[in-house]
């Protein structure tokens, strides 16, 4: 079965190069749905190793610890690409003149 190992040096680089890339993009279009793609592929990550450490039974140890660490990389990459959804989404808000419901990250930036 196909494991996308985030325990491995270089996989952790790609994610991460990926969804910094996207990131970047997102700020210099200002527009908000390149971090929200970095978003979905962060959660469908993570729905993807949930169900291979469900499924993988106890003749798989090997691979359930590195699931498992995949797990808490996974969470991180959701905290990450999430503030960084606000941010781009505070910037789009502005630079179109919308009204913005709410200062998404306003309570970030008073504890910062």
């Amino acid at each position: 079965m196909l494991i996308i190992d985030l325990t491995q040096p270089l996989n952790t680089f790609l994610c991460i190069a990926v969804m910094i890339g996207l990131v970047f993009l997102g700020h210099e279009l200002k527009n908000s749905i390149p971090p929200a793609i970095a978003l979905g592929l962060s959660v469908l990550l993570i729905v993807i190793h949930a169900v291979q450490l469900y499924v993988f039974t106890d003749t798989y140890i090997a691979y359930v610890s590195a699931l498992s660490s995949s797990l808490i990389y996974d969470f991180a990459m959701i905290l990450v690409s999430y503030l960084a959804y606000l941010w781009i989404d505070d910037i789009e808000a502005k630079y179109k003149n919308k009204k913005s419901l709410d200062d998404s990250l306003e309570w970030f930036w008073k504890k910062v």
